[in-house]
């Protein structure tokens, strides 16, 4: 192919697949980049855990319009990455998607999400798992809520210790569009949502999402790894809030300064 058809392909919103396999009513699970990185933690913790293989890439033009470089200098576009595992000791294989990024419009978020459906379609799903965040003060332990389309797959998600969302709830981006969309193709879809600050990647709240998929998958992943990023991510809030701390004392003490200088002019 030229690089005029190479162009043309790219102005559209496609799936590239890498290899042919054949697999085992799979379920989709999807995990895009959102707040604290809750669901592409998450997901591409498990895809990893279980050694999932590469199966697709999703190109869009809706994605932000710059390269990512790597340590050797090369570079490449944002995109989204399809994964496969095939789940012998089950009735469902799987399909994992997380990327780079989500869709920068409205009109994107709708073009990428039909995209998905055609490619989890062709491929027979019948069951989507979104995973994001939901931005809440968390406790000790983060909860999630759990939304669903399927009133059975809603109950598999309670019964492994997610609450049900709250009223008025807005999900965005991808994973609720998916949510959205599923119905209008007889696909069950189901979102779950781990309580999160929001403003760093959030490894504890997708800790939480991941304790509940195994529960309703029936499907054991070590979690070491992942409590090592835990680990990591509390240290750097903990310096946080001490940076916060120090910056908050040092206005104080330039307020009284202040206060008293104006006091001793007048």
């Amino acid at each position: 192919m030229g690089n005029a058809g190479i162009e043309a392909e790219m102005k559209t919103t496609q799936v590239k697949e890498k290899i042919r396999v054949r697999l085992k009513k799979p379920i989709l699970v999807e995990g895009l980049p959102g707040l604290g990185m809750v669901g592409r933690i998450a997901t591409r913790y498990f895809a990893k855990q279980l050694n999932a293989k590469k199966l697709a890439e999703l190109y869009s033009p809706h994605f932000p319009y710059y390269v990512l470089v790597n340590k050797k200098g090369s570079v490449r576009l944002l995109h989204g990455m399809f994964y496969f595992w095939k789940n012998k000791a089950g009735e469902n294989d799987f399909i994992f998607l997380t990327g780079d990024s989500q869709a920068q419009s409205i009109e994107g978020q709708y073009d990428i999400a039909d995209c998905i459906l055609d490619f989890a379609e062709k491929h027979g799903v019948k069951t989507i798992i979104t995973i994001g965040g939901y931005r809440k003060e968390p406790g000790e332990t983060p909860k999630v809520v759990a939304v669903s389309t399927s009133p059975q797959l809603l109950k598999k998600a309670l019964n492994a210790e997610a609450l049900t969302s709250p009223a008025g709830n807005p999900i965005v981006g991808t994973a609720g569009l998916l949510l959205g969309l599923a119905r209008f193709r007889n696909i069950d879809a189901l979102c779950l949502l781990g309580e999160t600050r929001g403003y760093l990647p959030d490894p504890k709240a997708a800790k939480s999402v991941l304790n509940v998929l195994q529960k309703m998958l029936q499907i054991k992943v070590d979690l070491p790894e992942l409590d090592e990023e835990i680990s990591k991510s509390e240290k750097i809030v903990e310096r946080m809030r001490e940076i916060e701390s120090q910056r908050e004392f040092h206005s104080r003490k330039m307020r009284r300064m202040e206060e008293e200088r104006i006091t001793y002019i007048s």
